[in-house]
């Protein structure tokens, strides 16, 4: 059946870059067939610088110019797929372009969005409520700490004077004390304790004689 009716299934429809390729390669088979017409134009003219005058060198010349003709129609396709070529890479540019734009406008509505939805569950009030408590919380630790490093049975009624009268007090005492005395404020901390852990050396030897005796 397919055979004798054929299908139905719809050609996809040619795209920009297929249609570059395709561009392309009728542009290669061109220059081929242009480079070869040169060549050919070059054997005619060493040809012609050969002959002389007359029919000989009149038929050569026919023959160039022919092949002239062929390259001129040759040169004039390969210019204007040259130019096809050139806005189809244009149109193909911009169609790119075009799809990053809207790449980019989507991915920044999407962020958009996302942003939205975020900034919802957010309540700025609520923040500075917080903010509010964290310094009424430090004033008070501060106030706690201040309680707890409190003095007892220091007096703090105090000034420069009764510091003047407490250190002129201390010098009288130290003019009572000769220059090679030791103030009795300190006489306790230099004097030997009442007991000892061995004996003098001296005592130990003459109880040791007093036994031999």
């Amino acid at each position: 059946m397919n055979r004798i009716f054929g299908t139905n299934k719809a050609k996809p429809k040619p795209n920009l870059s297929d249609a570059i390729a395709s561009t392309d390669t009728r542009v290669g088979s061109i220059e081929v067939k242009v480079k070869k017409l040169d060549n050919e134009l070059a054997m005619y003219k060493a040809q012609m610088a050969k002959l002389r005058d007359g029919p000989g060198k009149t038929a050569v010349q026919q023959r160039a110019l022919r092949t002239l003709k062929q390259k001129r129609m040759y040169e004039g396709q390969l210019n204007q797929l040259l130019q096809q070529t050139f806005n189809m890479e244009q149109a193909a540019m911009t169609t790119e372009n075009l799809k990053n734009t809207m790449a980019t406008v989507d991915a920044m509505r999407i962020a958009n969005k996302e942003m939205k939805k975020q900034y919802k569950g957010i309540d700025i009030d609520k923040i500075e409520s917080i903010h509010y408590d964290m310094e009424d919380l430090i004033d008070q630790a501060n106030e706690i700490q201040e309680s707890l490093s409190r003095t007892y049975g220091v007096p703090d009624e105090l000034d420069e004077e009764d510091l003047q009268a407490e250190l002129d007090a201390l010098g009288l005492d130290d003019e009572l004390v000769g220059e090679n005395e030791t103030p009795s404020y300190l006489q306790d901390a230099t004097a030997l304790p009442d007991f000892v852990d061995a004996a003098p050396v001296e005592e130990e030897t003459a109880k040791e004689a007093e036994v031999a005796r």
